[in-house]
């Protein structure tokens, strides 16, 4: 064998151990775990509900009077499609109506007494709630409370020295993190899976309050209710939902972070209610042509819409128009993380919110509170000969006192008759409407409609305040063209 025949040979050899090494990291670098679930599985509980007499059976005779088929029923199990489906067991609905309606869901220990974290749809309208442990004990527990806003629920069983889980900090997780959930699928105990974090803060309308955590941990029906945890053993969630075409698991799996989690949990045992502070306003998106009207350099925030009247925005000055940038100290990118930073905190709770103004920054020292809500009605039909041709693109008249109060519409603004351009239309302006401000202009008539439209710049984005309904909100679009003069 000649030199250079030896020295290849020896290049191969030394580039497959090369490549079977990081093969081999790459195995070996892979989480391990048994430790984890070893030391946190006696903590975490299975959950049988049952609802009996008259209730149940009427439940269950409504499901059959609306059978789920392919076509009516592609999102859930009611009569109406459920885009965020629960996914704790159901009955089948097949049949005649029973004396009773049974479910199962997951939990978890949080103190060595008995005390047990679950969700409320676990324990929603149940008659008879069963834990059983691990170790095959069982026990009827009490409902401590229950809270629908960020679905927790608390329970009591009669219980010493039980293993119990420790709470971690969800603020910390990252993108990516590995994370294992704990539960009972279909009534299956103590079924471990595993994945990473997909994202944070995402948004679910029937729980505004939360900032849920995605994951793509395999979550199914009977996970509801259990621990979301860390590599540390922490737990860092509570699995609440998915989201399915089919019921089944698809990769986004939802939990309550236990940020959230812990203060309710502190105030369900506390006094057996959460109580959420309020600002006392409407917000909604920025868009890119909003921020760009509001003199914004990108779509970020929270605009407000409305103030209601005597609340804490109102009385420490926060306008509609305004936009939200950060609520004590705390960023916010989008108008869905406003609802979650204030709910978090009790009523009294003083807070600073900073906000953009006509493209300067101001804070506002609040003190929150809790607001009732106020209805309204439609306005009536236009009464008089409307404005037409001019750079909006839209028809408006004055509003008479009587249909104003008839409406109880609030002061000022002038009544969309006509919309003539295709861009205010597509946005969503629409006769009846009652634009209250222009570009934070407040406007105060026709006569004054018309003076703010002809001082606007051409070819730029225009925010509108406008009333509907009862409910305020802002549209922003660009004017067309030919709706000038």
């Amino acid at each position: 064998m000649n030199v250079d025949k030896l020295i290849s040979k020896l290049l191969v050899l030394g580039f497959a151990l090369a490549i079977g090494s990081v093969v081999e990291a790459r195995v070996t670098g892979l989480p391990d775990f048994t430790e984890l679930v070893e030391e946190v599985g006696p903590a975490v509980v299975n959950i049988r509900v049952t609802q009996f007499g008259d209730q149940a059976e009427n439940q269950l005779r409504q499901q059959n009077q609306n059978p789920e088929t392919p076509d009516q029923q592609p999102f859930g199990d009611q009569d109406v499609p459920e885009f965020f489906r629960r996914f704790f067991g159901q009955p089948d609905g097949r049949g005649f109506p029973q004396p009773d309606r049974s479910g199962a869901g997951s939990g978890f220990i949080i103190d060595p007494d008995g005390i047990i974290v679950t969700n409320h749809h676990v324990v929603d309208g149940a008659d008879e709630i069963i834990v059983r442990l691990p170790d095959r004990r069982e026990f009827e527990a009490e409902l401590i409370g229950s809270d629908d806003e960020s679905d927790i629920a608390v329970l009591q069983i009669d219980a010493e020295d039980l293993p119990s889980l420790r709470w971690g900090d969800s603020g910390a997780l990252r993108q990516g993190e590995w994370v294992i959930a704990i539960g009972s699928p279909f009534n299956f105990d103590q079924s471990v899976t595993a994945g990473i974090v997909s994202a944070k803060g995402r948004s679910n309308a029937a729980q505004s309050y939360v900032p849920f955590i995605q994951t793509d941990v395999a979550i199914n029906r009977g996970n509801s209710g259990g621990p979301l945890l860390n590599m540390d053993g922490e737990v860092v969630g509570v699995n609440s939902w998915i989201l399915s075409a089919s019921g089944g698991y698809i990769g986004l799996s939802f939990s309550i972070p236990a940020e959230v989690a812990v203060s309710t949990v502190s105030q369900l045992r506390e006094k057996g209610v959460v109580e959420r502070g309020l600002l006392g306003v409407e917000v909604g998106p920025v868009t890119r042509e909003m921020a760009e009207a509001l003199q914004l350099d990108r779509p970020v925030g929270a605009l407000v819409n409305n103030v209601s009247e005597d609340s804490a925005a109102e009385q420490a000055g926060i306008e509609p128009g305004d936009v939200i940038l950060a609520f004590d100290g705390q960023r916010l990118e989008t108008w869905n993380d406003l609802p979650p930073l204030v709910g978090a905190n009790p009523p009294g709770t003083e807070a600073t919110v900073l906000v953009s103004r006509n493209g300067r920054e101001r804070e506002f020292e609040v003190v929150l509170q809790a607001l009732e809500d106020r209805e309204a009605t439609l306005l009536s039909d236009a009464e008089e000969e409307p404005t037409r041709s001019n750079m909006l693109g839209l028809a408006v008249e004055n509003l008479g006192e009587d249909r104003r109060r008839r409406a109880e519409a609030p002061e000022g603004g002038v009544l969309v008759t006509e919309v003539e351009s295709a861009a205010a239309w597509r946005e969503g302006v629409r006769p009846g409407d009652l634009i209250l401000m222009i570009n934070n202009q407040p406007v105060d008539g026709v006569s004054g409609f018309e003076d703010i439209v002809a001082d606007l710049p051409g070819g730029r984005a225009v925010a509108l305040r406008i009333w509907r309904n009862g409910a305020t909100t802002f549209v922003a679009y660009t004017p067309d063209s030919n709706d000038e003069d």
